[in-house]
C-alpha cells in the first residue's frame, strides 16, 4: 500500500481524544508491578507515557516503525528507551510481562496470527491489551473511497488498494488467544467527539485513515482531493446546535492473560 509518512504533529493535535481508548485499555489492566512492559506502536509517546505513569518503576520500551514517531517519542520521555521495528515481524528479546498496544495493529497485515504469536509468548499471568479503530464503515473512510472515485479524481487513483482490511470478528480473536489463555475480554466502545467543524475532522484524520490516499494522489491534485473530501464530510456531519458537528469513533479492545 502506497502510504503518506506518519506525521508525529499532526497525529497530536487531537492527543486527548486519541489517549482517551489508552487511557480506558489501561484500566483494564490488572497487573500490580509488572517488570518488564513494551508499548506496541508508541506514537509520539502519548500511550507510553501512561504506562510510565502507572508503573514508574518498570523496564518500558516503545516501539514503533516511524521515524518522526520515534523522534518525537523521545523528545517527550528522554529517559525511556525507544526502539525501530516492523511489528508484523518483531519477536520479543526477552520475555515481556504486559504488551500493550494502542491503535496499531489494524494497519498490521494477518494481525490476529501476529497476536497469536505474541500471546503465546508471554509468560504466566502476562497481559496482552490493544485497541484498534474499528471505523472502515463510518463516513469518514466511505467518503475518503468514494471520492477518490470521482471522476476528477478516478485515474489518479485506478488500480490502486488503498482501503485498510475490516478488522476479523470478535470471535476469531477469542478463536486465536484462548488456546493459551486464563482469560480473554474483548468489546467495542463508540466514543462521540464533538469537534468545531468538518475540515477539523478532516485534520484528524489526515494523521490516520486518510495518510495512504494522501500518499497516492499527485501533490497537485492534493488540495483539490482534500476540498472535495471537505465537503463530502460537512455533507455527512451536519452540525449540532452548538455549530459543532459529532465524530462518530467505534474502537475495539482486547485485554487477554496468559493462563
Amino acid at each position: 500500500m502506497t502510504t503518506a509518512s506518519w506525521s508525529a504533529s499532526q497525529y497530536v493535535k487531537f492527543e486527548d481524544e486519541r489517549t482517551r481508548p489508552a487511557r480506558d485499555l489501561l484500566a483494564q489492566v490488572r497487573l500490580s508491578g509488572p517488570v518488564r512492559i513494551a508499548d506496541l506502536g508508541c506514537g509520539p509517546g502519548n500511550s507510553t507515557e501512561l504506562l510510565a505513569e502507572r508503573w514508574p518503576g518498570a523496564d518500558l520500551t516503545g516501539i514503533d516503525s516511524a521515524p518522526d514517531m520515534l523522534a518525537a517519542a523521545r523528545l517527550r520521555l528522554p529517559d525511556c528507551r525507544f526502539a525501530e521495528a516492523d511489528l508484523g515481524a518483531w519477536t520479543p528479546e526477552a520475555p515481556y510481562d504486559l504488551l500493550f498496544a494502542n491503535a496499531v495493529f489494524q494497519w498490521i497485515p494477518d494481525h490476529v496470527a501476529v497476536l497469536q504469536r505474541l500471546f503465546a509468548a508471554l509468560p504466566s499471568s502476562g497481559v496482552l491489551a490493544v485497541q484498534m479503530p474499528d471505523n472502515l464503515s463510518e463516513p469518514t473512510h466511505r467518503l475518503m473511497e468514494a471520492v477518490a472515485r470521482l471522476p476528477a479524481f478516478a485515474e489518479a487513483f485506478s488500480g490502486q488498494e488503498l482501503r485498510r482490511p475490516a478488522l476479523p470478528e470478535p470471535r476469531d480473536y477469542f478463536d486465536a488467544l484462548m488456546p493459551w489463555a486464563a482469560h480473554v475480554d474483548v468489546w467495542h466502545t463508540v466514543y462521540n467527539h464533538p469537534l468545531a467543524d468538518a475540515a477539523a475532522i478532516v485534520e484528524w484524520v489526515k494523521g490516520t485513515g486518510l495518510r495512504p490516499y494522501l500518499g497516492a494522489v499527485p501533490e497537485p491534485m492534493r488540495p483539490d482531493y482534500l476540498e472535495a473530501y471537505r465537503e463530502a464530510i460537512a455533507a455527512a456531519y451536519p452540525p449540532m446546535a452548538d455549530g459543532r458537528v459529532l465524530l462518530r469513533f467505534p474502537r475495539l479492545f482486547i485485554v487477554a492473560v496468559r493462563g
